[in-house]
């Protein structure tokens, strides 16, 4: 009993890490994205050298 319930607290924390490497990892995505649509659209200069927007 003492060993499934260390186990049974294991996996629950490693359940809530992958949680929130999966939320981590759609963020990245939509910041990807948004970087993406600012350099086509021209909302930021990627020539000049200028630093990225800071939200």
């Amino acid at each position: 009993m003492v060993l499934a319930a260390h186990l049974d607290r294991g996996t629950a924390r490693i359940d809530a890490l992958v949680g929130k490497v999966r939320e981590a990892i759609e963020r990245l995505k939509e910041y990807r994205s948004g970087l993406i649509t600012a350099a086509v659209t021209g909302r930021i200069d990627l020539c000049g050298g200028s630093e990225l927007p800071t939200e």
